[in-house]
C-alpha cells in the first residue's frame, strides 16, 4: 500500500478516537493524547500486524475501544495508545514515567507481561493473568483496557495461524469474556464469546449463522406483530421509550442446542424484547411496562427476575420476564431505564460514573474489596490464585437474609459456610453450623434465595481440609486454604526437626543442597509439604540411605537429576521438528508417543489436539473437551495440531446419555438397535428411573465420529426418546 495513503489512514484513525471520547477534553488533555500518539507512532514505525497493516492501527483501535464501547477518559486513552510499548519497543517505563507521569506508568506495567525464565512445568499465562489482577484493587483501568486489546485481538484473529487462533480464543472464553461479564460489559463479553466459538467452532458457528440469517425476515415480522399491542398501549400512556429486538448470541443457541439435544429449529427462545424507558421514575415505570407487558401476554411467574430491587453484584439492573405469545412460543422481555441500559453496556466505567456523588457502597466494591483479601495470600501459587479468582466470575446470583434483616448476595448454589465467609473472615473459619429459617443446618448446606441465616461458632473451630469439597465462591477458598497453609507451616516446623535429628543420626549434612536432593528422592516439589508429611508420620525416612553421599553431602548423577526435564524437553523439541503436528494412526512418527485422552475419548474423525505432558507422553483431546480450554489458555506451549491419518479400523470407547419417557419395552427396543449395528458392543449401560421419566448412559465401542453419529441418529427416532448427547 502507498505510504501516503497508509499515514492518511492512520491520521483518520487518530482522529476518530479523538471524536469518539464522550466526555468534554480540554487543551492539555488533547495535548497529552496527541503526545502519546506521537510516541506510540514512532516506537512501533517499522512493525507490522500479522495482516500487513502498520502496527500503530492496533493501539489506536483498542483506545477507540475503550473512548466509544467502554466509556473511559483521557488518561485511559493515553495507556491504551501506549500499551505495547514497553513490551514490543525500546521503550521503558521509566521512559513512560517521565513523559507522561506516575499513573500512566503503573497502568502500562500492569498491561506489560512478565518476562523471564520459568520452571519449565509452569503456566507463563498464568503467571501474566496473575499479575493483571493484582492491578485490579489498585487501578481497574488496567483490566478494562486489556479487555479492549483482547477485543481486538479477537476482530482480527483470522490472519493468525490455526494454532494461535485456537489459542487465543480458549483464552478468551476461559477468563476475558467472564471477566467482561463480571464487569457488567455485556456487549463486549458477547463479542467475545461469540468470537470464541466461532474459531474453536468454525462448523458450528456457520450452521446456526446461515440459519439464523435464513429465517431473519420470518423473525422480523413475528416480532412487529408481537410488540405491536405493547408499544400501541405505551404510546396511548405517554412513555417515552425505545424498543429493540435482540438475537440471542450463537453460542448461547448453541448451549440451548446441546442441552436440550434438539436441533435449531427447535430452540423457540431465540430473540428477546428489550423496551428502554427515558423516565425519572425508574422503578415505578418498569413496573408499569411490565404491567402493559403482561395485560397482552401471560407471564411465566418462575421466570421473573427482578434485578431493580435486587441489582447484580456487578451493578446490572433490569426486569426480566418470559410470556406467552399468541403463536404458543416464550418470548423474553426485558425492561430498563436508559440509565441500567447504559450500565449493562458500558459496565464499570458507568457504573462509577452513574455513583460520583454518592457513599453508597456497591457489589462492585464488595467485590474489589474480595479481591484485595485474596491479594493478601501471598503464599497461594498461581493455578490456585487463578482458579480462587475465576470461581464466581459467571454465576447467577441468590439473595440471603441476616436474623436482623440485612440483605447478602451470594453466587447460585453457595453453602452456609460461603455465607459465614462473606459476612466475615473470622466469622467462616470459626464456623461449625448454621440456622437456616430457624432449622440447624450443616455447613455444607445449599441455600436458596429468600433464606434467612444465622451463623453458629465457636473459638475452639479449626478449618478442615473437606470444607474445600463444598464451598464455591473464592473468598472463601482463598481463605480456608490460607489458613490451612498456616496450620500446616506450624506442624511442617515439627517435621523439619524430625528430618534435622534424622541426617544427624546418618552423619549426613542439613544443608540446601542435601534438601533439594531429598525432596527430588522422595518426588516432592517443596519442602513446607515435606515436613509437614514427615510430622504426619507418612514419610519413611530410612530411604535417605538410599542416596549416595560422601562426607556429609548428599548426590545424584546429573543423568538421573536431568533425566525427566530432559524427556519432556526433548518431547518438545521432536514436536517442534514436526511443525506442531502429530498424525494419529498410519504414518505417525513412531518416535512420537501419544494417548487417547480418557477425559473426552476422542474418535476418529473428531477434531483433535495434541497435549505434552511433563510425564505421560502426548495426548490427544477432543477440540470441545471438557479440559481443552484450560490447557490452551494455561499452557499453549505445550499445544499442538493433531489430525486423524489412515487410522486403522480399531474400535473406541465413547459414552452416550439419553433422557426419554419411560414406557414399557423401551430399554429393549433402545439396546436391541444398538446390537444389531453393525460391531457396536456395549461395555457398560445404567438406567435410572423415575416418576416415568429416565436417564441413562452407555459405553461403547464404535470406529469413527460418523459411526456414532449414525447411532444417534437410530436412537432418536425411538420413540419416547427425548434427548440423546455424547458424553462430554
Amino acid at each position: 500500500m502507498d505510504i501516503e495513503l497508509e499515514n492518511k489512514m492512520i491520521l483518520n484513525a487518530y482522529r476518530g478516537v479523538l471524536r469518539s471520547i464522550k466526555s468534554n477534553r480540554s487543551k492539555e488533555e488533547t495535548k497529552f493524547i496527541r503526545k502519546a500518539f506521537n510516541v506510540a507512532s514512532k516506537a512501533h514505525q517499522s512493525m507490522r500486524r500479522k495482516s500487513g497493516e502498520p502496527y500503530i492501527f492496533h493501539p489506536l483501535a483498542v483506545a477507540r475501544i475503550c473512548a466509544d464501547e467502554i466509556g473511559l477518559g483521557p488518561t485511559s486513552i493515553v495507556c491504551a495508545l501506549l500499551h505495547d510499548t514497553v513490551e514490543d519497543t525500546n521503550i521503558t517505563l521509566n521512559d513512560i514515567e517521565s513523559n507522561f507521569g506516575n499513573k500512566v506508568r503503573n497502568i502500562i506495567d500492569g498491561l506489560t507481561k512478565i518476562s523471564g525464565e520459568f520452571d519449565f512445568t509452569s503456566s507463563t499465562q498464568a503467571e501474566n493473568f496473575k499479575k493483571m489482577f493484582l492491578t485490579i484493587p489498585d487501578d481497574v483501568r488496567v483490566i478494562l483496557i486489556k479487555l479492549a486489546d483482547r477485543l481486538h485481538n479477537m476482530r482480527t484473529l483470522d490472519s493468525m495461524k490455526e494454532i494461535k487462533k485456537l489459542k487465543i480464543a480458549s483464552e478468551t472464553a476461559y477468563l476475558y469474556a467472564p471477566l467482561a461479564h463480571r464487569l457488567g460489559l455485556y456487549s463486549i463479553k458477547t463479542e467475545m464469546e461469540d468470537l470464541s466459538f466461532k474459531f474453536t467452532y468454525p462448523k458450528e458457528y456457520n450452521l446456526i449463522k446461515n440459519k439464523l440469517e435464513k429465517t431473519k425476515a420470518v423473525r422480523d415480522r413475528y416480532i412487529q406483530k408481537f410488540s405491536h399491542p405493547i408499544k400501541k398501549e405505551l404510546d396511548k400512556q405517554g412513555f417515552r421509550y425505545k424498543l429493540k429486538a435482540r438475537t440471542k448470541s450463537i453460542p448461547s443457541i448453541h448451549r440451548k442446542m446441546k442441552d436440550k439435544g434438539v436441533d435449531f429449529e427447535e430452540v423457540f427462545d431465540v430473540f428477546a424484547i428489550r423496551i428502554i424507558l427515558d423516565s425519572p421514575e425508574e422503578k415505578a415505570d418498569c413496573w408499569k411496562v411490565y404491567s402493559v407487558v403482561t395485560d397482552f401476554y401471560i407471564p411465566n411467574p418462575e421466570r421473573l427476575r427482578d434485578w431493580i430491587s435486587y441489582p447484580k453484584q456487578n451493578g446490572y439492573e433490569s426486569l426480566h420476564t418470559t410470556v406467552m405469545s399468541p403463536t404458543g412460543k416464550w418470548v423474553e422481555v426485558q425492561i430498563r431505564s436508559r440509565r441500567m441500559d447504559d450500565i449493562a453496556e458500558k459496565g464499570l466505567a458507568a457504573h462509577w460514573r452513574y455513583k460520583e456523588g454518592t457513599d453508597k457502597n456497591t457489589g462492585f466494591d464488595k467485590w474489589i474489596s474480595e479481591i484485595r483479601e485474596i491479594m493478601e495470600n501471598k503464599d497461594s501459587n498461581t493455578s490456585d490464585f487463578l482458579d480462587d479468582f475465576k470461581t464466581n466470575l459467571y454465576s447467577d446470583e441468590i439473595y440471603v437474609f441476616t436474623p436482623k434483616g440485612d440483605l447478602f448476595t451470594l453466587p447460585k448454589n453457595a453453602t452456609a459456610l460461603d455465607f459465614a465467609f462473606s459476612v466475615h473472615t473470622d466469622v467462616g473459619i470459626s464456623c461449625i453450623g448454621a440456622k437456616v429459617n430457624s432449622k440447624l443446618v450443616p455447613l455444607s448446606y445449599v441455600l436458596k434465595s429468600g433464606d434467612q441465616i444465622e451463623i453458629l461458632t465457636s473459638k475452639k473451630q479449626i478449618p478442615k481440609e473437606a470444607w474445600l469439597d463444598f464451598v464455591i465462591t473464592s473468598k472463601a477458598k482463598s481463605k480456608i486454604k490460607q489458613t490451612l497453609k498456616e496450620e500446616k507451616k506450624k506442624l511442617a516446623i515439627n517435621g523439619k526437626e524430625i528430618l534435622e535429628r534424622k541426617l544427624n543420626a546418618l552423619k549426613l549434612n542439613f544443608s540446601e543442597n542435601n534438601l533439594k536432593i531429598i525432596l527430588k528422592h522422595y518426588h516432592f516439589k517443596e519442602h513446607t509439604e515435606f515436613f509437614f508429611q514427615i510430622a504426619q508420620g507418612t514419610v519413611d525416612l530410612s530411604k535417605i540411605k538410599e542416596i549416595n553421599h560422601k562426607s556429609g553431602q548428599l548426590y545424584i548423577s546429573s543423568s538421573i537429576t536431568k533425566s525427566i526435564k530432559n524427556t519432556f524437553e526433548s518431547l518438545v523439541q521432536r514436536v517442534r521438528g514436526n511443525e506442531n503436528e502429530i498424525i494419529i494412526g498410519e504414518g505417525a512418527d513412531p518416535n512420537l508417543d501419544y494417548k487417547l485422552a480418557p477425559c473426552c475419548n476422542p474418535l476418529p474423525g473428531d477434531q483433535v489436539f495434541g497435549f505434552i505432558t511433563i510425564n505421560d507422553g502426548i495426548k490427544i483431546h477432543r477440540n470441545n473437551c471438557p479440559n481443552a480450554r484450560q490447557l490452551r489458555a494455561n499452557y499453549a506451549y505445550r499445544i499442538l495440531a493433531a489430525n486423524w491419518k489412515d487410522y486403522k479400523r480399531d474400535a473406541f470407547i465413547t459414552g452416550l446419555k439419553f433422557i426419554g419417557i419411560d414406557n414399557v419395552g423401551l430399554v429393549k427396543e433402545l439396546t436391541t438397535i444398538i446390537s444389531d449395528l453393525e460391531k457396536v458392543n456395549m461395555k457398560s449401560l445404567n438406567f435410572d428411573s423415575k416418576d416415568g421419566v429416565f436417564e441413562g448412559n452407555i459405553m461403547l465401542y464404535v470406529y469413527d465420529k460418523n459411526h456414532l453419529e449414525n447411532l444417534i441418529r437410530k436412537l432418536r427416532n425411538i420413540e419416547g426418546i427425548e434427548k440423546v448427547v455424547r458424553m462430554e
